[in-house]
């Protein structure tokens, strides 16, 4: 869409309420980015993009209507806007229905536009060469994955006159490392700023791990000491957070569901937050979709929880405020931090007697929302530890278990945090390495 500026915006926003709906929220997202994809240790294919993307809030006596498109322009809205008019008096009301939040004024986090990501939309080739070298100063056959930097401009409009804009770049990127005959290892990185750095370290981490878990062999299901590694965690985490949403709660799709703020969740030594302003993750956002400013919060600290994530919905339903992370039905994080603890990677493995050190996950499924039944399985690098020691990488095994278990049997916190984020794990992250005591596991047949 050409025709995407604050003024088009809002004035799109009167004209709907002309139309008589209660109330109105625009919310446009322009992106601009570019992404490389990595195979066989070259480069396969570069692919461009810039999408805009319109999401609407209508309500009408109590009726909620969101809507979502990639329109050519505001004037493709049109039929699809007037088709929710003929169908508003024949949907239900919604049990939860709050009008949108008077605005209040804003203060915004400190832009993050990097040029550098601008530039290295242009010259992608060279970072991926530079990223591919990196991983092959490791003894590996290949390396395989996706880089991409982007440039984001959000813009919030409502009835209620909120009138919002913000912009940022981003960089993201996960890299998949193979060493004969069976060894394979993968890292991710994302930042709002371009660090070579960083994605050389994700190159190095992959290779590393890949070179060292040659030659696997199996081991016994049981009960194990885990090592999980920033990628699992955050993968883990990732589901926690959203059974935190208030609507998780309500709907019955939570482990929370049995529990109030001021319980106890997790082990003591466990803290995480949600932080909106943290300007090193690429989901930092000064205002939520309601137009309300956000703000850093404790969702569980040193093993209590402390607040469920609502929006003005949810906050009313439950007699409460909101937290800002709106969400126009559904309350999300933005992102998420782990406060560190003080153990190195080496001090933890030193700790455990019989266990296992898992690097990284995928196909996590819940069998029990309310118990917080899941399995995960997995993949690459996996070593099984032996009174303090790594032995031998092991393969095919898969983790069966409760999240509340993985909450409550924290027993170290690594001290250095990373920067997690790809396609397992959508919400970025800051996230450390834990070693969870007495895991389930169970053997990966398929």
């Amino acid at each position: 869409m050409s025709d995407v500026n604050l003024d088009n915006i809002s004035r799109f926003v009167n004209e709907l309420i002309k139309k008589g709906f209660d109330d109105v929220a625009a919310k446009v997202e322009v992106v601009d980015s570019v992404m490389t994809k990595i195979a066989n240790s070259s480069v396969s294919i570069v692919q461009n993009w810039k999408r805009t993307i319109v999401d609407l809030y209508l309500a009408k006596n109590r009726r909620i209507f969101v809507l979502h498109f990639e329109p050519k322009s505001f004037k493709d809205l049109q039929k699809h806007v007037d088709s929710v008019i003929s169908l508003a008096d024949r949907v239900t009301e919604s049990p939860i229905y709050a009008p949108l939040p008077e605005p209040s004024k804003v203060r915004y986090v400190e832009e993050v536009i990097d040029k550098r990501i601008i530039e290295a939309a242009n010259n992608m080739n060279s970072i991926a060469e530079r990223v591919i070298e990196a991983a092959h100063r490791e003894n590996i056959e290949s390396v395989a994955g996706m880089m991409q930097v982007g440039y984001n401009e959000i813009i919030l409009s409502s009835s209620k006159g909120a009138l919002l804009e913000e912009k940022k770049t981003f960089v993201q990127g996960y890299l998949r490392a193979f060493a004969q005959p069976d060894g394979s290892g993968q890292w991710c990185y994302t930042s709002t700023t371009l660090d070579l750095s960083g994605l050389e370290s994700m190159a190095f981490t992959a290779s590393r791990y890949a070179v060292d878990s040659r030659n696997r062999s199996e081991i016994e299901p049981g009960v194990y000491d885990v090592i999980l590694s920033p990628m699992v965690f955050a993968n883990l985490l990732e589901y926690i957070t959203s059974m935190a949403s208030a609507m998780s709660v309500i709907m019955g799709w939570s482990m929370f569901m049995k529990n109030r703020p001021g319980d106890v969740v997790a082990s003591q030594l466990l803290t995480l937050q949600d932080e909106p302003r943290n300007t090193e993750l690429p989901n930092f956002r000064s205002f939520d979709d309601e137009g309300v400013e956000t703000c850093n919060k404790l969702v569980i600290e040193g093993g209590v929880l402390r607040t469920l994530l609502h929006n003005t919905k949810t906050a009313k339903y439950m007699n409460t405020t909101t937290t800002a992370n709106a969400g126009w039905i559904n309350p999300v994080p933005w992102n998420i931090v782990v406060r560190p603890g003080s153990a190195t990677l080496d001090e933890m493995v030193s700790e455990v007697r019989r266990g296992l050190f898992i690097t990284n996950n995928w196909y996590t499924r819940l069998q029990n929302y309310v118990e917080g039944m899941f399995s995960t399985v997995a993949r690459d690098a996996i070593f099984y530890i032996e009174n303090g020691k790594i032995v031998k990488p092991v393969t095919k095994i898969r983790i069966a278990d409760k999240l509340g278990n993985i909450l409550k049997n924290v027993a170290i916190v690594g001290r250095e945090l990373y920067n997690i984020q790809w396609w397992e794990v959508g919400i970025p992250m800051k996230t450390p390495y834990i070693l969870v005591k007495s895991i389930n596991i169970s053997k990966h047949t398929i």
